[in-house]
C-alpha cells in the first residue's frame, strides 16, 4: 500500500509539473531557422537542434543548459542519424548510412518549421546504393520539448530488385552523464558503461558480455546484452535515457505501430549500452529472413516511417528523479498517442484523421453449434491481403490492430486508405482468424462487419493438453540462471514482484538444459507432470563434451483407456518459436523412418538466444491413424533434429490430443 501511494503522489506531481512546463511553454517566443553552409538549426527556446546540411544527421541537441546531449566525442555523422541495411537478391548485406544530398525548407512560419533531407537513386550507383529515394523530415514545433523525426522510402516502377532487412534512426548519447536507462515500469537501472563492455569478458555471441571489473562495482559479475532489453511492438512507446546531473531524460516516443514491420506481437530493441536508443522500423529480429522486405520484378513502393517524437524533460526538484522523469515521460506518450494521427506533417503521403477509415464489429468463438463465447482480448487487425496468419511475416504495408474488449466488440480507426485482410487471434485459442472478403478502406468510411465468429480447429473432445494457446511459451519452466551469468534486474526480488519478472531474459539458459538432462531428455506423463514445472520452456541441443551438440528427444507419455478404431486422432502442434530447427513426431515407436510427421527445416527467428520467450508462431495438425496407437499406454516422441550448434531449437505454445469421435453439439471444452 505504502509503494503505491508513493506511485500515487508522484503520478500527481509529474502530472502538474508538466502542465506548469506545457503552460510555460505555449508562452514562448516564436521559432528561429538559421540557415548556414553545412548545418541548419531549429531554436523554440526549449530546445535547440543543429542538422547537418545537406545530409540530414543531427549533430547537435541544445536542451536545459547543455550544448550537447549528443556524444560530443564522435563525428558529426555518428550521432543522430538514419540508416539502413539492404541487399541485392542473393547478394551479401550492405549497409547504409542515409545522407541526405538535397535540403528544403517544407514549412517555417511562427508555430512549425519541417525541413526535408532528400537523397535520390539513379542507375549509375546500381549496386552500390539501396535503389530507393528517401526523404528525411524533421520537425519542430512552438514550445514543444523535443523534435519530431519521420522519412518517406520510394521504390519506383522498374527500380531494380532488392532486400530491404532493416532501417531504423539511431541516437547515441553523451557517455559521461546518461548513465540510467529505462524501458518499462520494471525493467530500468543504472547501466554499464561502453569501456565495462570492453574489458569485459565475451560470450557466445558479440552482444552478450560478462561484466568482470565495471566502472560501478555494483554490476560486476552481471551479463550485459542488448537483446535483454527488447520490447514487443505492442509495448514499444517510450524507452530512453536518464542523467541526474544535469537533471535531464532523453526519449523515443513512438505513439503508433502501423508503419513497423511484423504486428504487434513483434520484439525489437529499444535502448542498450552506448548510451544509445533506437527507433526500429523494419528488422529480422526475432523473426529472420521471413520479414525482410523483398521488391521484385520492378515493383513499385512507397511508405512512411514514423513521425517519432524525440522528447526531453527535467524535473530537478523531485524527490525520485529517476521515476519523476519516467513518469513524465509516459505522459507525454500517452498524449501523442492520443492525438494521432497527428495533423502537423506537411508532407501529403502523411495523411491526417478524416483522409482515414473505421472498421468495426464484433468477435465471436462458436464453441457449439448453438453456443458462442466473446472474443474476449482478442487481437484484431488489418493488414495487407494475405494467407492466414500472414500479417507476422508482413512488412511493406501498413498494419491496424487493436484489442477487443471483453464482449469481443473492437473499433479499429485511422485506417490508412487500401485494400486489407482483417484478422484475429485469440488468446485461449489456437490458431488465426481471416474475414473470408477483402475490406476496402476509403477516407472517411466507417464500416460495420457485425458479428464475425471464429471456429477454433476441432475434430474431437480433448484427451490432453499441454500448454495454454497463447503463442508464447512463458507458462512452461524457465529455470533459474547460472549464478555466472546473472542480470539482477531480471531476479524475483528486484521489484519486489515476482509476477513481472522475466526470467527468460536471462543469459544462458540453453546451457541449463544440458546441465538438468545431461544424459537423457525430458518425459512428461499426463495425467501426472505438471507443465509450469516439468515441461522445459525451450527444447534446445544437448551439449556435449567433445564440444559437438546433440539432438535430443522429448517424450509425451499418455493412456488411452479404449481405442476408437478404426479412426483417426489429431494432435494439434502449435509451436511460439523456431530456430533452424526440425520438429519430426513419432507415435510409439522413437526409430521409425522416415518419421509419421515432420516441419522440415523451419525457422530463423532466433529468439532462444536473443532472451525472447517468443518468435514466429508454427501451426500443425497432425493426423495420427489408431493404428499407431494402443489401448493402454502410448508414447510421442518429439525430436528436434537439427544439431549443429546451441541455438537451434523450438519454443512449445501447445500441444493437444483429440479422439476421432466429434460432434459440434457436444463441444465443451474450448480452444
Amino acid at each position: 500500500m505504502t509503494n503505491f501511494l508513493f506511485r500515487l503522489k508522484l503520478l500527481h506531481f509529474c502530472f502538474y509539473v508538466s502542465f506548469f512546463i506545457r503552460c510555460r511553454l505555449s508562452m514562448h517566443s516564436a521559432l528561429q531557422l538559421q540557415i548556414q553552409d553545412n548545418h541548419v538549426t531549429i531554436d523554440n527556446d526549449v530546445i535547440r537542434l543543429t542538422l547537418s546540411k545537406p545530409g540530414g544527421n543531427v549533430m547537435e541537441i541544445q536542451y536545459n543548459g547543455v550544448d550537447n546531449v549528443l556524444e560530443v566525442r564522435n563525428q558529426v555523422d555518428n550521432t543522430g542519424y538514419w540508416d539502413l541495411n539492404w541487399r541485392e537478391p542473393q547478394s551479401r548485406e550492405m549497409y547504409y548510412r542515409i545522407t541526405g544530398t538535397d535540403f528544403t525548407v517544407i514549412k517555417e512560419d511562427e508555430e512549425q518549421v519541417e525541413l526535408s533531407f532528400t537523397t535520390t537513386w539513379n542507375p549509375s550507383v546500381e549496386g552500390k546504393v539501396c535503389p530507393l529515394n528517401i526523404d528525411k523530415r524533421f520537425i519542430m514545433l512552438r514550445g514543444c520539448s523535443g523534435f519530431y523525426t519521420y522519412a518517406i522510402y520510394e521504390h519506383l516502377e522498374g527500380w531494380p530488385d532488392f532486400d530491404l532487412t532493416q532501417t531504423r534512426a539511431v541516437f547515441k548519447l553523451r557517455e559521461d552523464i546518461f548513465h540510467y536507462m529505462a524501458i518499462s515500469d520494471d525493467r530500468q537501472r543504472t547501466m554499464p558503461m561502453p569501456e565495462d563492455r570492453i574489458a569485459g569478458l565475451p560470450l557466445s555471441y558479440p552482444e552478450a558480455v560478462l561484466l568482470t571489473n565495471p566502472t560501478n562495482s555494483n554490476l560486476t559479475g552481471e551479463v550485459d546484452d542488448k537483446y535483454q532489453y527488447s520490447c514487443e511492438n505492442q509495448h514499444n512507446r517510450v524507452h530512453g535515457w536518464i542523467s541526474s546531473d544535469p537533471a535531464i531524460g532523453f526519449w523515443i516516443i513512438t505513439p503508433s505501430d502501423e508503419f513497423r514491420t511484423g504486428g504487434p506481437v513483434k520484439q525489437d530493441l529499444t535502448s542498450h549500452v552506448g548510451p544509445i536508443s533506437l527507433a526500429m522500423f523494419v528488422s529480422r529480429h526475432y523473426a529472420g529472413e521471413e520479414v525482410d522486405l523483398k521488391f521484385r520484378n520492378g515493383e513499385g513502393w512507397e511508405k512512411v516511417f514514423g513521425p517519432v517524437l524525440i522528447y526531453l524533460n527535467s524535473i530537478s526538484d523531485a524527490e525520485e528523479l529517476y521515476a519523476a522523469h519516467w513518469e513524465d515521460a509516459k505522459q507525454q506518450m500517452m498524449s501523442e498517442v492520443q492525438n494521432w494521427p497527428y495533423d502537423f506533417p506537411a508532407s501529403d503521403e502523411f495523411l491526417c484523421s478524416d483522409q482515414r477509415g473505421t472498421v468495426r464489429g464484433r468477435l465471436l468463438v462458436q464453441i457449439s453449434e448453438e453456443d458462442y463465447a466473446s472474443a474476449d482480448s482478442a487481437y484484431i487487425g488489418l493488414a495487407p491481403p494475405g494467407q492466414i496468419g500472414s500479417w507476422q511475416r508482413e512488412g511493406k504495408g501498413y498494419q491496424f490492430w487493436t484489442i477487443a474488449d471483453n464482449e469481443g466488440s473492437f473499433c479499429t480507426s485511422n485506417i490508412l486508405p487500401g485494400e486489407y485482410n482483417l484478422f484475429a487471434w485469440i488468446p485461449g485459442f489456437i490458431g488465426d482468424y481471416r474475414y473470408n472478403s477483402n475490406l476496402m478502406i476509403e477516407p472517411g468510411s466507417d464500416i460495420d462487419l457485425g458479428d464475425l465468429v471464429y471456429e477454433p480447429s476441432r475434430d474431437g473432445s480433448i484427451i490432453w493438453e499441454i500448454g495454454i494457446p497463447d503463442r508464447s511459451a512463458h507458462e512452461f519452466y524457465i529455470p533459474e540462471p547460472n549464478p555466472k551469468f546473472n542480470n539482477r534486474l531480471f531476479a524475483e526480488n528486484h521489484f519486489n514482484c515476482s509476477s513481472s519478472v522475466e526470467k527468460y531474459r536471462q543469459y544462458g539458459l540453453w546451457e541449463r538444459y544440458t546441465e538438468l538432462y545431461p544424459d537423457s531428455d525430458l518425459i512428461y506423463t499426463v495425467g501426472t507432470s505438471d507443465y509450469t514445472k516439468d515441461w522445459f520452456f525451450a527444447q534446445f541441443t544437448r551439449f556435449k563434451e567433445d564440444g559437438t551438440f546433440q539432438a535430443t528427444t522429448w517424450q509425451i507419455q499418455f493412456t488411452l483407456d479404449k481405442l476408437d478404431e478404426p479412426g483417426t486422432y489429431k494432435v494439434r502442434l502449435a509451436l511460439a518459436s523456431a530456430t533452424d530447427a526440425e520438429l519430426q513426431v513419432r507415435f510409439n515407436d522413437e526409430n521409425v523412418f522416415p518419421p509419421h510427421f515432420t516441419t522440415g527445416l523451419i525457422g530463423k527467428d532466433n529468439a532462444m538466444a536473443r532472451h525472447g520467450i517468443h518468435g514466429l508462431y508454427w501451426m500443425y495438425d497432425i493426423n495420427v491413424s489408431s493404428s499407431m496407437l494402443v489401448r493402454g499406454n502410448n508414447t510421442i516422441f518429439l525430436t528436434q533434429s537439427r544439431s549443429s550448434g546451441p541455438f537451434q531449437g523450438i519454443m512449445y505454445d501447445y500441444i493437444r490430443l483429440e479422439d476421432p469421435l466429434f460432434s459440434l453439439n457436444n463441444r465443451t471444452n474450448l480452444g
